[in-house]
Protein backbone atom coordinates (compact mmCIF):
# COMPACT_ATOMS: atom_id res chain seq x y z
CA UNK A 1 0.00 0.00 0.00
CA UNK A 2 1.07 3.58 -1.12
CA UNK A 3 -0.95 6.43 -0.71
CA UNK A 4 -0.59 10.55 -0.09
CA UNK A 5 -3.03 11.73 2.24
CA UNK A 6 -4.46 15.02 3.40
CA UNK A 7 -3.53 15.08 7.31
CA UNK A 8 -6.78 17.43 8.35
CA UNK A 9 -9.04 14.90 6.46
CA UNK A 10 -7.06 11.79 7.93
CA UNK A 11 -7.35 13.18 12.04
CA UNK A 12 -10.80 13.63 11.36
CA UNK A 13 -11.67 10.36 10.37
CA UNK A 14 -9.68 8.31 12.67
CA UNK A 15 -11.00 10.39 15.48
CA UNK A 16 -14.36 9.57 14.64
CA UNK A 17 -13.72 5.58 14.38
CA UNK A 18 -11.55 5.58 17.37
CA UNK A 19 -14.71 6.28 19.52
CA UNK A 20 -15.82 2.61 18.76
CA UNK A 21 -12.52 0.90 19.48
CA UNK A 22 -12.38 0.00 22.97
CA UNK A 23 -9.51 0.91 25.34
CA UNK A 24 -9.21 -2.71 26.65
CA UNK A 25 -10.77 -4.96 23.96
CA UNK A 26 -10.74 -8.76 24.96
CA UNK A 27 -9.41 -9.65 21.35
CA UNK A 28 -6.18 -7.68 20.67
CA UNK A 29 -6.94 -6.71 16.99
CA UNK A 30 -10.11 -4.86 18.15
CA UNK A 31 -7.76 -2.31 19.52
CA UNK A 32 -6.67 -1.37 15.88
CA UNK A 33 -8.43 0.10 12.78
CA UNK A 34 -8.43 -1.52 9.40
CA UNK A 35 -6.63 1.18 6.83
CA UNK A 36 -7.50 0.35 3.03
CA UNK A 37 -6.38 1.77 0.16
CA UNK A 38 -8.38 1.35 -3.15
CA UNK A 39 -9.98 3.27 -5.85
CA UNK A 40 -8.44 6.39 -4.85
CA UNK A 41 -9.69 6.16 -1.61
CA UNK A 42 -8.86 5.83 2.43
CA UNK A 43 -11.12 3.39 4.09
CA UNK A 44 -10.99 3.05 7.80
CA UNK A 45 -13.34 0.40 9.67
CA UNK A 46 -13.11 0.12 13.46
CA UNK A 47 -14.92 -1.97 15.26
CA UNK A 48 -15.99 -3.19 19.36
CA UNK A 49 -17.78 -6.54 17.32
CA UNK A 50 -20.82 -4.64 19.04
CA UNK A 51 -20.57 -1.32 16.76
CA UNK A 52 -18.98 -1.05 13.67
CA UNK A 53 -18.21 1.99 11.40
CA UNK A 54 -16.80 2.46 8.31
CA UNK A 55 -15.39 6.30 6.51
CA UNK A 56 -14.02 6.98 3.49
CA UNK A 57 -12.07 9.84 2.06
CA UNK A 58 -10.48 10.64 -1.37
CA UNK A 59 -6.21 9.95 -1.00
CA UNK A 60 -3.71 9.57 -4.34
CA UNK A 61 -3.47 6.16 -4.49
CA UNK A 62 0.02 4.89 -6.04
CA UNK A 63 0.01 1.26 -4.34
CA UNK A 64 -3.22 -0.28 -3.47
CA UNK A 65 -3.10 -2.69 0.17
CA UNK A 66 -4.32 -2.42 3.58
CA UNK A 67 -2.89 -2.98 7.06
CA UNK A 68 -4.42 -2.58 10.67
CA UNK A 69 -2.98 -0.46 12.79
CA UNK A 70 -3.25 0.35 16.57
CA UNK A 71 -5.96 3.02 16.57
CA UNK A 72 -4.82 5.10 19.40
CA UNK A 73 -0.62 5.06 18.49
CA UNK A 74 -1.90 6.23 14.91
CA UNK A 75 -4.34 9.01 15.95
CA UNK A 76 -2.14 10.51 18.37
CA UNK A 77 1.05 10.23 15.81
CA UNK A 78 -1.25 12.07 12.81
CA UNK A 79 -2.76 14.65 15.25
CA UNK A 80 0.65 16.04 15.98
CA UNK A 81 2.50 15.93 12.74
CA UNK A 82 2.84 19.21 10.97
CA UNK A 83 2.65 19.19 7.26
CA UNK A 84 -0.52 19.01 5.25
CA UNK A 85 0.09 15.77 3.64
CA UNK A 86 1.38 13.06 4.65
CA UNK A 87 2.50 9.40 3.28
CA UNK A 88 1.53 6.12 4.03
CA UNK A 89 2.66 2.64 2.54
CA UNK A 90 3.42 -0.73 4.02
CA UNK A 91 6.27 -2.56 2.94
CA UNK A 92 5.38 -5.95 4.70
CA UNK A 93 0.99 -7.09 5.87
CA UNK A 94 2.77 -5.83 9.68
CA UNK A 95 4.90 -2.92 9.23
CA UNK A 96 3.47 0.57 7.86
CA UNK A 97 5.38 3.54 7.81
CA UNK A 98 4.41 6.48 8.11
CA UNK A 99 5.90 10.14 6.19
CA UNK A 100 5.72 13.48 7.08
CA UNK A 101 8.35 16.13 5.58
CA UNK A 102 11.50 14.95 6.63
CA UNK A 103 10.14 12.46 9.89
CA UNK A 104 9.54 8.86 9.17
CA UNK A 105 7.94 6.56 11.76
CA UNK A 106 7.26 2.92 11.43
CA UNK A 107 4.25 1.32 12.89
CA UNK A 108 4.08 -2.72 14.39
CA UNK A 109 0.35 -3.14 12.70
CA UNK A 110 -1.35 -6.90 12.20
CA UNK A 111 -2.32 -8.38 8.77
CA UNK A 112 -5.96 -7.70 7.08
CA UNK A 113 -7.29 -11.12 7.35
CA UNK A 114 -7.34 -11.32 11.27
CA UNK A 115 -9.56 -7.91 11.13
CA UNK A 116 -13.27 -8.80 11.67
CA UNK A 117 -15.46 -9.08 8.65
CA UNK A 118 -17.75 -6.04 8.76
CA UNK A 119 -21.31 -6.56 8.10
CA UNK A 120 -22.76 -6.32 4.99
CA UNK A 121 -26.90 -4.46 5.00
CA UNK A 122 -27.47 -4.26 1.22
CA UNK A 123 -30.17 -5.58 0.21
CA UNK A 124 -32.20 -5.09 3.17
CA UNK A 125 -35.13 -2.46 3.83
CA UNK A 126 -34.30 1.21 4.07
CA UNK A 127 -35.94 4.14 5.72
CA UNK A 128 -34.59 7.47 5.05
CA UNK A 129 -34.58 10.63 7.03
CA UNK A 130 -32.50 13.80 6.55
CA UNK A 131 -29.45 13.82 9.51
CA UNK A 132 -31.32 16.70 11.24
CA UNK A 133 -34.24 15.42 11.85
CA UNK A 134 -32.63 11.74 12.42
CA UNK A 135 -30.61 13.39 15.14
CA UNK A 136 -33.57 15.42 16.74
CA UNK A 137 -35.74 12.53 17.13
CA UNK A 138 -32.37 10.48 18.43
CA UNK A 139 -31.34 13.61 20.91
CA UNK A 140 -35.20 13.46 22.25
CA UNK A 141 -35.14 10.01 23.00
CA UNK A 142 -31.69 8.59 23.85
CA UNK A 143 -31.49 11.00 27.15
CA UNK A 144 -34.49 8.81 28.64
CA UNK A 145 -33.06 5.33 28.41
CA UNK A 146 -31.18 3.43 31.05
CA UNK A 147 -27.35 3.36 31.42
CA UNK A 148 -26.41 0.14 32.38
CA UNK A 149 -29.96 -1.19 33.78
CA UNK A 150 -29.95 -4.81 34.51
CA UNK A 151 -32.80 -4.89 32.27
CA UNK A 152 -30.76 -4.81 29.23
CA UNK A 153 -33.43 -3.76 26.87
CA UNK A 154 -33.78 -0.78 28.13
CA UNK A 155 -30.22 0.39 27.67
CA UNK A 156 -31.30 1.25 24.08
CA UNK A 157 -33.71 3.22 21.66
CA UNK A 158 -36.86 1.52 20.54
CA UNK A 159 -37.56 2.13 16.56
CA UNK A 160 -40.67 1.33 15.75
CA UNK A 161 -41.49 1.26 11.91
CA UNK A 162 -45.28 1.45 10.88
CA UNK A 163 -45.87 2.00 7.58
CA UNK A 164 -45.01 5.22 6.53
CA UNK A 165 -44.39 5.98 10.71
CA UNK A 166 -41.34 5.82 12.79
CA UNK A 167 -41.66 6.05 16.65
CA UNK A 168 -38.23 6.52 18.79
CA UNK A 169 -38.85 5.22 22.44
CA UNK A 170 -36.58 5.52 25.68
CA UNK A 171 -37.09 4.85 28.85
CA UNK A 172 -35.65 4.32 31.95
CA UNK A 173 -38.58 3.16 34.26
CA UNK A 174 -38.55 6.42 35.38
CA UNK A 175 -39.29 8.47 32.56
CA UNK A 176 -40.06 7.91 29.12
CA UNK A 177 -39.21 10.09 25.87
CA UNK A 178 -41.76 8.96 22.44
CA UNK A 179 -41.29 10.86 19.28
CA UNK A 180 -43.30 10.17 16.24
CA UNK A 181 -42.55 11.36 12.48
CA UNK A 182 -43.42 10.43 9.03
CA UNK A 183 -40.68 9.03 6.67
CA UNK A 184 -39.86 8.02 3.48
CA UNK A 185 -39.82 4.34 2.82
CA UNK A 186 -40.20 2.72 -0.85
CA UNK A 187 -41.89 -0.42 0.12
CA UNK A 188 -43.42 0.65 3.45
CA UNK A 189 -43.13 -2.77 6.38
CA UNK A 190 -43.55 -3.08 9.96
CA UNK A 191 -40.67 -3.91 12.47
CA UNK A 192 -39.54 -3.47 16.08
CA UNK A 193 -36.02 -2.49 16.42
CA UNK A 194 -34.10 -1.42 19.71
CA UNK A 195 -30.50 -0.03 18.96
CA UNK A 196 -28.09 -0.05 21.75
CA UNK A 197 -27.48 3.38 23.87
CA UNK A 198 -23.85 3.10 22.36
CA UNK A 199 -24.82 3.23 18.59
CA UNK A 200 -27.33 5.90 19.17
CA UNK A 201 -24.96 8.18 20.75
CA UNK A 202 -22.20 7.39 17.79
CA UNK A 203 -25.31 8.34 15.46
CA UNK A 204 -26.04 11.31 17.32
CA UNK A 205 -22.42 12.61 17.43
CA UNK A 206 -21.96 11.91 13.56
CA UNK A 207 -25.19 12.68 12.54
CA UNK A 208 -24.57 16.70 11.58
CA UNK A 209 -28.13 19.18 11.51
CA UNK A 210 -28.30 19.94 7.96
CA UNK A 211 -30.80 18.70 5.11
CA UNK A 212 -28.66 15.60 3.51
CA UNK A 213 -29.85 12.01 3.44
CA UNK A 214 -29.50 9.31 6.29
CA UNK A 215 -30.25 6.36 5.56
CA UNK A 216 -31.40 3.03 8.10
CA UNK A 217 -30.81 -0.23 6.40
CA UNK A 218 -32.70 -2.18 8.85
CA UNK A 219 -32.56 -5.96 9.46
CA UNK A 220 -33.75 -8.41 12.52
CA UNK A 221 -30.49 -8.51 14.50
CA UNK A 222 -28.64 -5.29 13.09
CA UNK A 223 -29.14 -1.91 11.59
CA UNK A 224 -26.76 0.45 9.09
CA UNK A 225 -26.84 4.04 9.40
CA UNK A 226 -25.38 5.44 6.21
CA UNK A 227 -24.64 9.13 5.70
CA UNK A 228 -22.01 10.72 3.26
CA UNK A 229 -18.88 9.26 3.77
CA UNK A 230 -19.72 7.40 7.29
CA UNK A 231 -21.28 3.76 7.61
CA UNK A 232 -22.48 2.97 11.14
CA UNK A 233 -23.57 -0.75 11.77
CA UNK A 234 -24.55 -2.33 15.41
CA UNK A 235 -26.13 -4.70 16.23
CA UNK A 236 -29.56 -5.05 17.62
CA UNK A 237 -30.52 -5.81 21.14
CA UNK A 238 -32.75 -8.57 21.01
CA UNK A 239 -36.21 -9.24 23.18
CA UNK A 240 -39.69 -7.74 23.71
CA UNK A 241 -39.59 -4.21 24.25
CA UNK A 242 -41.97 -2.95 27.22
CA UNK A 243 -45.26 -2.02 25.84
CA UNK A 244 -44.87 1.44 27.18
CA UNK A 245 -48.32 2.70 25.50
CA UNK A 246 -50.21 1.70 27.49
CA UNK A 247 -48.70 3.83 30.55
CA UNK A 248 -49.05 7.43 28.59
CA UNK A 249 -52.39 9.45 29.42
CA UNK A 250 -54.97 9.97 26.61
CA UNK A 251 -56.70 12.29 28.58
CA UNK A 252 -55.61 14.90 31.74
CA UNK A 253 -57.21 16.83 34.17
CA UNK A 254 -55.11 19.20 34.82
CA UNK A 255 -53.85 21.11 31.56
CA UNK A 256 -51.22 23.49 32.55
CA UNK A 257 -49.08 26.19 30.36
CA UNK A 258 -45.60 26.91 31.63
CA UNK A 259 -42.69 29.14 30.77
CA UNK A 260 -39.72 26.61 30.40
CA UNK A 261 -36.84 28.60 31.06
CA UNK A 262 -38.26 29.84 34.22
CA UNK A 263 -38.87 26.50 35.31
CA UNK A 264 -35.57 25.36 34.50
CA UNK A 265 -33.84 27.84 36.35
CA UNK A 266 -36.42 26.97 39.38
CA UNK A 267 -35.67 23.52 39.10
CA UNK A 268 -31.60 24.27 39.32
CA UNK A 269 -32.11 26.07 42.36
CA UNK A 270 -34.38 23.89 44.38
CA UNK A 271 -32.36 20.39 42.95
CA UNK A 272 -29.26 22.05 44.89
CA UNK A 273 -31.28 20.99 47.98
CA UNK A 274 -31.73 17.59 47.42
CA UNK A 275 -29.50 14.27 48.67
CA UNK A 276 -28.66 10.67 48.26
CA UNK A 277 -31.44 10.18 50.12
CA UNK A 278 -33.99 12.78 49.64
CA UNK A 279 -34.33 13.11 45.80
CA UNK A 280 -37.44 14.73 44.69
CA UNK A 281 -39.10 18.21 44.36
CA UNK A 282 -42.85 18.97 46.07
CA UNK A 283 -44.91 20.73 43.02
CA UNK A 284 -47.87 22.42 45.02
CA UNK A 285 -50.41 24.25 42.10
CA UNK A 286 -52.86 26.65 43.73
CA UNK A 287 -54.47 29.44 42.09
CA UNK A 288 -51.99 31.18 39.66
CA UNK A 289 -48.94 29.70 41.36
CA UNK A 290 -46.33 26.85 41.25
CA UNK A 291 -44.81 26.38 44.59
CA UNK A 292 -41.85 23.80 44.27
CA UNK A 293 -39.93 22.65 47.62
CA UNK A 294 -37.51 20.08 48.81
CA UNK A 295 -36.44 19.56 52.46
CA UNK A 296 -33.08 17.03 53.15
CA UNK A 297 -32.11 16.28 56.69
CA UNK A 298 -28.68 16.57 55.95
CA UNK A 299 -28.89 20.18 53.67
CA UNK A 300 -31.46 22.67 54.46
CA UNK A 301 -34.65 23.44 52.52
CA UNK A 302 -35.07 25.25 49.74
CA UNK A 303 -38.61 27.09 48.36
CA UNK A 304 -39.25 28.89 45.13
CA UNK A 305 -42.72 29.86 43.36
CA UNK A 306 -43.84 31.02 39.43
CA UNK A 307 -46.88 32.31 37.92
CA UNK A 308 -49.27 29.47 36.23
CA UNK A 309 -52.23 29.30 34.51
CA UNK A 310 -53.79 26.96 36.97
CA UNK A 311 -57.68 27.18 38.93
CA UNK A 312 -59.04 25.37 41.78
CA UNK A 313 -58.30 23.51 44.73
CA UNK A 314 -54.74 23.01 45.97
CA UNK A 315 -52.55 20.27 43.98
CA UNK A 316 -49.45 18.21 45.08
CA UNK A 317 -47.57 15.98 43.70
CA UNK A 318 -43.64 15.16 43.32
CA UNK A 319 -41.26 14.64 41.02
CA UNK A 320 -37.36 13.91 40.71
CA UNK A 321 -36.50 17.45 39.49
CA UNK A 322 -33.09 16.26 38.04
CA UNK A 323 -35.22 14.28 35.57
CA UNK A 324 -37.93 16.98 35.05
CA UNK A 325 -35.27 19.18 33.95
CA UNK A 326 -33.45 16.66 31.29
CA UNK A 327 -37.09 16.56 29.92
CA UNK A 328 -37.27 20.70 29.38
CA UNK A 329 -33.92 21.12 27.87
CA UNK A 330 -34.89 18.53 25.28
CA UNK A 331 -37.48 20.47 24.73
CA UNK A 332 -37.61 23.58 22.41
CA UNK A 333 -40.53 26.34 22.78
CA UNK A 334 -40.80 28.95 24.85
CA UNK A 335 -44.10 27.06 26.61
CA UNK A 336 -44.85 23.65 27.48
CA UNK A 337 -47.34 21.97 28.43
CA UNK A 338 -47.88 19.73 31.49
CA UNK A 339 -50.88 17.58 31.76
CA UNK A 340 -51.62 15.94 35.52
CA UNK A 341 -54.34 13.75 36.61
CA UNK A 342 -54.00 13.11 40.59
CA UNK A 343 -50.48 12.61 42.71
CA UNK A 344 -50.25 8.65 41.98
CA UNK A 345 -50.09 8.72 38.07
CA UNK A 346 -47.51 9.90 35.48
CA UNK A 347 -47.39 13.73 34.33
CA UNK A 348 -47.09 14.34 30.41
CA UNK A 349 -45.14 17.18 29.03
CA UNK A 350 -45.28 18.08 25.38
CA UNK A 351 -44.30 21.02 23.33
CA UNK A 352 -45.32 21.96 20.08
CA UNK A 353 -43.89 18.78 18.20
CA UNK A 354 -44.37 14.97 17.96
CA UNK A 355 -42.38 14.52 21.58
CA UNK A 356 -44.70 13.39 24.12
CA UNK A 357 -42.21 13.33 27.63
CA UNK A 358 -43.61 11.17 30.24
CA UNK A 359 -42.55 11.61 34.29
CA UNK A 360 -43.29 8.83 36.72
CA UNK A 361 -44.36 10.65 40.12
CA UNK A 362 -42.65 10.16 43.47
CA UNK A 363 -43.91 9.40 46.84
CA UNK A 364 -45.76 12.36 48.78
CA UNK A 365 -45.09 11.97 52.44
CA UNK A 366 -48.48 12.74 54.20
CA UNK A 367 -49.36 16.57 55.46
CA UNK A 368 -45.47 17.63 55.72
CA UNK A 369 -43.24 19.05 53.11
CA UNK A 370 -40.65 16.66 53.24
CA UNK A 371 -41.04 13.72 50.37
CA UNK A 372 -40.09 10.12 50.54
CA UNK A 373 -37.51 9.15 48.37
CA UNK A 374 -39.47 5.73 47.23
CA UNK A 375 -40.55 6.31 43.82
CA UNK A 376 -43.19 5.10 41.38
CA UNK A 377 -41.57 4.13 37.71
CA UNK A 378 -43.05 2.47 34.00
CA UNK A 379 -44.04 -0.23 34.46
CA UNK A 380 -41.49 -2.28 32.30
Amino acid sequence: MKADINRSDLVSLIGKIQSVVSPKPAIPILASILIEAKDDQIIISGTDLTVSMRCFMSARVTEEGSIALPARLLFQLVRELTSPQIKIATYTNEIAEVTNGSSTFKINGMNKSEFPILPDLRGSPEVHFTKAELREMLTKTAFAAAKDDSRYLLNGVQLQIDGQIATFIGTDGKRLARVVSPIRVENPFQGSYIIPLKAVEEMIKNLGEDETPATFSLCSDKIALECGSLTLISKLLAGQFPDVERIIPTSVIHHLSIHREELISLLRQISIFTSNSSTSARFSFETGQLHLSTISSEIGEGHVSMPVDFSGPRFDIAFNPFYFLGILRHSKDEIVTIGLNDPHNPGLITDSTSAQFILMPMRLAPNVAPISAISSEVPV
